[in-house]
């Protein structure tokens, strides 16, 4: 079997040292990007704010001086909007977060409660789930450490989205001033707020996870099985908490892009973002809660699970079996290198290439994809070789299946490449600079209806080379490796994952800086310039979800494969009734979800259409731009309505399998998660 090369104190300095740096390096980030002031003639307050010329641009002639505006003026009204935004998406996360803690704490009662009654609440010791042999750690430790966990990666996964949301509202209206410099200097304030997200993120996940893990071993000592069961829960955690902060964000930014553009655009015949339209503050305010924090959450869900599930089969395989520590921690040593691996590459976008000119900076995001993903292959090998024996045996439905080292480096980097594929994919499919974007735009010409189906034939076509790509990546590992294999190749997909977000968050901050830029009333020219490095943010915003779908779609097999393994499924027979009925009912789940949603955004949205057209109607002077408008009754409308409507969604998917499980059994559960499973990728 042999034993790997890095020792294992190596292993425990590695992976908090990489966290660490990631932390560092996202607050030096921030430091630069609060270097932009947003009070005209004094320090913002920020640490480090010396002003100083040079490659941060204050230099640098103002376009507006040459133009003769008054650039006092100009600040002083984009630190206004900027407040605005700002505070409405605080409020409304805070709102969202109260619900959300409720639920929280009642699941985890509800997982204390299942997981303690296996044994009734007993205290002994009991035989191990997979070695009869041995006794394990009594089923109420289990109850208690799993609950514990699930809290934990609840709170990081709000955390992370709220963090997020704080510095994309904090650098929105920086990047508006910087694009007053050239579009180099805005590219580089939005991209580098991102990157503040993508690695506090990946940090952050990275460090409580070991730190968890850390704490578990002093009281399971050499009960490796019982301990990363417990620590599962993390990944739950996590998750649920992202499902909350998709729905209730993305309910949100729906309900007030579609209340703004449909009054203000089609009816009143008035720019994207002007200031005369009440629901453009909750439209900017949707990015943040929806694009961004929800975002957040959502990836985070995915990391957190895949490193769990992964961590699960390894347990009970021969790292596990034999304690050898850093195989063990194998994927969060990928996870490490990964947030090294995405420094280096952020490097190339913010220091070693600068943008010049509009069309530059969508090669240089794609750049990103490219370097990140070709780097982390040569991280993921040297890992493989260096943390890893030359042989080991994985756990697969009951046998030990025996694995070479590069075996499972060919997991890591299919689930890494396939990641790259989609992200391209997505890419072709909505970037203006290709054909289908072009021909949906074509079919214009003809209104809306044709537009509509041209765009929805695209959605649909979209899933195809995807789909082959993840089928590829799950034949491959599966066949290498068995279940730790899929979850590996998940964790390599998300390996680059402080660079995937830093692009993803970037979209959002400069869609802010564009209705900043028009909201301020800042000249033609900027606000072309805000629209480049929006055109861009959308595709890319599109990128990272391909991203989180994929790696989603890998994670939740893996946990599939786990759940199989631990309720002592040796097949899913498709053609016992009990199954097929699990797998219609399965694969209908995800249209009823969506049915859900999206009657929440229209009644959302009809709520704000109406609110919109009062103010126009009623208020005098509006549409003169001699009045203001009450942006704070759209906010409020938006806040309450994705608040209403975000827990009924959210009770399906997490309710379906508790009441499934218990008047069905399991077998009808295992049908239930594989057709919600297949369906809910397409």
């Amino acid at each position: 079997m042999g034993s790997s090369i890095l020792p294992d104190l190596g292993a425990e300095i590695l992976i908090p040292v990489c966290a660490v740096i990631g932390i560092v390096f996202s607050l030096v980030q921030w430091l630069l990007v609060s270097k932009v002031k947003l009070s005209p003639g004094r320090d913002s307050g920020s640490p480090g704010n010396n002003g100083a010329g040079g490659k941060s641009g204050y230099s640098d002639y103002l376009i507006e001086e040459e133009e003769g505006l008054n650039d006092h003026n100009v600040v002083i009204k984009c630190a206004e909007i900027q407040t605005a935004i700002s505070e409405g998406a605080t409020s409304f996360l805070f709102t969202e977060y109260q619900y959300v803690g409720i639920f929280m704490v009642a699941f985890a009662i509800l997982i204390f409660l299942f997981l303690g009654s296996v044994e009734g609440f007993s205290t002994k010791s009991q035989p191990c789930t997979y070695d009869k042999s041995k006794m394990c750690k009594p089923a109420l430790a289990t109850a208690i450490f799993s609950t514990v966990s699930f809290l934990l990666g609840a709170v990081t996964s709000v955390v992370s989205g709220f963090l997020g949301m704080k510095i994309a509202t904090y650098a929105n209206a920086r990047t508006t001033l910087e694009a007053r410099k050239g579009v180099g200097k805005a590219f580089i304030t939005a991209f580098r707020s991102g990157a503040v997200m993508g690695f506090l993120l990946a940090a952050n996940g990275l460090l409580v996870l070991y730190i968890a893990i850390n704490l578990f071993k002093l009281y399971y000592g050499d009960d490796w099985g019982g301990l990363f069961e417990a620590i599962t829960g993390y990944g739950l955690g996590g998750s649920s908490m992202a499902l909350f902060g998709r729905v209730g964000g993305g309910i949100y930014t729906k309900a007030a892009d579609v209340g703004a553009d449909l009054v203000g655009k089609v009816e009143r015949n008035i720019p994207e973002d002007d200031p005369r339209n009440p629901a453009v503050i909750a439209d900017n305010v949707g990015d943040n809660v929806g694009d961004i924090a929800g975002m957040g959450s959502d990836l985070f869900g995915s990391y957190a699970e895949s490193s769990c599930a992964a961590l699960v089969v390894a347990s009970i395989s021969s790292f596990g079996i034999n304690h050898e520590l850093t195989p063990m921690l194998y994927p969060l040593i990928i996870s490490s290198v990964g947030i090294i691996v995405c420094l280096i590459t952020t490097l190339f976008a913010t220091d070693f290439f600068e943008i010049k000119a509009v069309k530059e900076i969508e090669p240089s995001l794609k750049r990103q994809l490219i370097i990140s993903t070709v780097l982390m292959t040569i991280g993921i090998g040297i890992v493989s070789w260096v943390a890893l024996p030359s042989s080991f045996t994985i756990f697969n439905f009951g046998d030990q299946k025996a694995v070479k080292n590069w075996q499972l480096f060919l997991c890591v980097a299919v689930g890494l490449w396939a990641g790259l594929i989609i992200g391209f994919v997505t890419e072709y499919y909505t970037s203006n600079a290709y054909c289908p974007v072009q021909d949906v735009a074509d079919s214009c010409r003809t209104g809306a209806a044709t537009n509509v189906i041209f765009g929805l034939a695209l959605g649909y076509k979209s899933c195809i080379i995807p789909i082959f790509a993840i089928a590829m990546s799950i034949f491959v590992s599966f066949s290498f490796a068995a279940m730790y294999g899929i979850a590996v190749a998940a964790l390599g997909m998300l390996s680059t994952i402080a660079t995937g977000l830093a692009i993803d968050a970037y979209g959002p901050i400069s869609d802010n800086a564009g209705g900043i830029a028009e909201m301020a009333g800042m000249s033609h020219r900027i606000r072309e310039r805000t629209d480049a490095l929006d055109a861009a943010g959308n595709t890319t915003a599109a990128i990272g979800k391909g991203f989180a779908i994929g790696s989603a779609a890998l994670v939740s097999l893996a946990l599939f494969g786990a759940f199989v393994s631990r309720a002592a499924i040796s097949t899913v027979d498709v053609l016992t009734p009990k199954v097929f009925i699990g797998l219609l009912v399965g694969a209908m789940l995800p249209y009823w979800f969506s049915a859900m949603t999206m009657k929440s955004v229209g009644s959302a949205a009809l709520k704000m259409v109406e609110e919109v057209r009062r103010q126009f109607n009623t208020i005098p002077g509006l549409m003169e731009g001699t009045a203001k408008p009450d942006y704070a009754t759209c906010v409020k409308i938006s806040t309450d309505a994705s608040i209403k409507e975000m827990i009924p969604p959210g009770a399906l998917v997490m309710l379906t399998p508790l009441i499934v499980g218990i008047f069905f059994g399991v077998e009808t559960l295992s049908g239930v998660l594989a057709g919600s499973l297949v369906s809910g990728v397409q």
